[in-house]
């Protein structure tokens, strides 16, 4: 699922099974009356705890609605923000150590605004959109994270 709306502040969504582009991201919130512009770029890391096997790799699932969860969380912080331009894209399949899983970009007239709706953007996002990854480990165990 991808969407692009260029005539709004909302600009790029997408829940993809390809690698992700932060070019792509970052060219969608491009936009003259932006003085300021956050990039948040997560990925894959080899550890998830302090006392846990290394991570080996990962899989994201997303629910049917996640598409929908996705641009609601969008239009809510565009809401509650001064929002020049928004977007956010989020991996599904499997992923390695390494491998981008979620890139999301906000721009506003402001820095200080930029980094709160883009704070905002990907907190919501993590607890708000049916997106889940299951875990595999160097020791053979397994995890379901966000189920």
């Amino acid at each position: 699922m991808t969407s692009m709306d260029l005539t709004g502040p909302i600009r790029l969504l997408g829940i993809r099974d390809t690698p992700l582009s932060v070019a792509e991201v970052l060219a969608a919130v491009g936009d003259d009356a932006a003085g300021g512009t956050t990039l948040f770029v997560g990925t894959v890391r080899d550890h998830d705890g302090g006392s846990r096997p290394a991570v080996t790799g990962l899989a994201y699932t997303a629910h049917p609605s996640a598409g929908e969860a996705l641009r609601q969380v969008a239009e809510k912080v565009a809401a509650d923000f001064p929002v020049t331009a928004l977007a956010a894209v989020h991996r599904v399949g499997e992923l390695r150590v390494g491998d981008v899983a979620v890139v999301v970009a906000v721009s506003c007239p402001h820095r200080g605004e930029a980094f709160e709706a883009s704070r905002r953007l990907i907190d919501d996002l993590k607890s708000q959109v049916p997106i889940w990854k299951h875990q595999s480990f160097a020791d053979g165990s397994e995890e379901w994270v966000g189920v």
